[in-house]
Formats: structure tokens, C-alpha cells, sequence
């Protein structure tokens, strides 16, 4: 098993469902769902594209897949980001924006960064007494000889390369989309998310989401409120 804390909306939210209707799935529920027809692709085409961010559901990593450390469980885990999460504050995005992250497309938060840059590292940090040590395989699988050396000691230290300074908040919404389809791609998204793109955006809970047996769907598992801006504020 392995599981990872990742952002994701709340399962009856607006963009969640667009989410699941564009990647084909649904990590709350791991239904399948309909993707209707896309203007300039076909439905073979489609599915290749979004078929990583499928398997991992709709989500911005926090905390990336990991497995559990010696000594702790599933449960341990759970208790600890609801703790975790008591103490944070919550906080809006305050426009989303759709970004092409080189052969990727992704929502993200544009220069809005400060609050989710702070978020992330201390989910990386205070979580990872629970996170078992990465694997050499694990290691090679991230391509250390194509990372700078900050993001190799980040590797051996940390599990991941992006983390903290390294670190960019996207939700992911393709996989690498060759350069001939990248235009036409964007227009599609751009349309897609519409709604989404340029409005605000709740940060106001964290999810635990788990791979049952690698390499598997990714689930979520159970979703953490943070503290509302309200009750923070009260308590400064």
C-alpha cells in the first residue's frame, strides 16, 4: 500500500465533478464517468492523455505516495493528519489560472503561492515520521541524473524532488500532450474549466488518498477540515 496527502476539493464541489468528468474518473467514489465528446480528439486520444492523472484522481500533491513506516498504520496516519489539520488555517486561492507546466497541463494558483507553499512544507515535514524510507528502485524511477542537486538531496532526504522551494501547487489535468496537440489541448481546457479558471478557489481540507497495491487506482481514503478563517482568526 502506499498513500499520499494531496488537495482535493470536497466531493460534492463543482470543479471536483468537472474534474471527474474530464479525467473519466472519480476518486471518491472510483466511478467511471462519462467524458462526452471533446472537439479535436478522439476518444482513444483523450483517454492516453489523462490516463496518469486518472489513476491518481483529481488532487495537488502535498505530500507525495509514500509507504508506511515501520512501527505505524493506516489508522496512525489518519489520526495524525486530523491533528495536523486542527492547526492549520484554512485559506482561498485567489484565482486559479490553467498552466501548461512544460509537456503538462495543470490548474494552478499562479503567483498566489505564499499560503500553499507553507501548507506543503509542513505537511512534508510533520508527516514524515510515518513515511518509510524510499527505496534505491524508487529512487532510480525518478531519474535523479536528470535533477538538479538540490532536488537529488531533497530525493534522498525527503522521498521527492518538489518539495519546499522546489515545490509548485497543480492539479493535474493531462499527462505529457505532444507539442503538435498542445494548442489545440489548452483551447480544450480553456472552454472545459471555464467556470473555474480566474475565480477563487477554498483551500479548507486535506485528503489522504491510498494506492491498495501499486501499481493501482489511487483513492480517497478520508478528507481533514482545517481550521475555518474565522475560528483562526479567533484564536490569534
Amino acid at each position: 500500500m502506499r498513500i499520499a496527502v494531496f488537495f482535493t476539493p470536497p466531493r460534492d464541489h463543482p470543479l471536483t465533478n468537472a474534474a471527474a468528468d474530464w479525467l473519466g474518473r472519480d476518486a471518491f467514489t472510483d466511478e467511471i464517468r462519462p467524458r462526452g465528446e471533446v472537439p479535436g480528439f478522439d476518444s482513444d486520444e483523450i483517454a492516453a492523455l489523462t490516463a496518469d492523472p486518472r489513476r491518481y484522481g483529481f488532487h495537488a500533491t502535498l505530500k507525495p505516495p509514500f509507504r508506511i513506516a515501520a512501527g505505524h498504520n493506516l489508522d496512525d496516519i489518519r489520526a495524525a493528519l486530523a491533528g495536523f489539520c486542527r492547526t492549520q488555517p484554512a485559506f482561498t486561492i485567489p484565482a486559479l489560472e490553467l498552466t501548461a507546466l512544460g509537456p503538462f497541463f495543470a490548474l494552478t494558483a499562479g503567483r498566489a503561492t505564499a499560503d500553499v507553499n507553507e501548507l506543503a512544507a509542513a505537511v512534508v515535514r510533520d508527516l514524515d515520521p510515518f513515511r518509510a524510507p524510499a527505496t534505491e528502485e524508487e529512487i532510480a524511477r525518478r531519474r535523479p541524473e536528470s535533477l538538479s542537486e538540490r532536488q537529488r538531496d531533497y530525493l534522498r532526504e525527503w522521498g521527492y524532488p518538489y518539495v519546499f522551494d522546489e515545490f509548485q501547487f497543480h492539479m493535474t489535468l493531462t499527462g505529457r500532450v505532444p507539442v503538435a496537440r498542445r494548442a489545440a489541448m489548452a483551447e480544450v481546457l480553456r472552454r472545459r474549466f471555464a467556470p473555474f479558471i480566474g475565480r477563487p478557489l477554498a483551500i479548507d481540507a486535506l485528503a489522504l488518498f491510498c494506492e491498495p497495491l501499486p501499481p493501482s487506482d489511487f483513492f480517497v481514503d478520508s478528507h481533514a477540515a482545517l481550521v475555518p478563517v474565522k475560528q483562526a482568526m479567533a484564536g490569534t
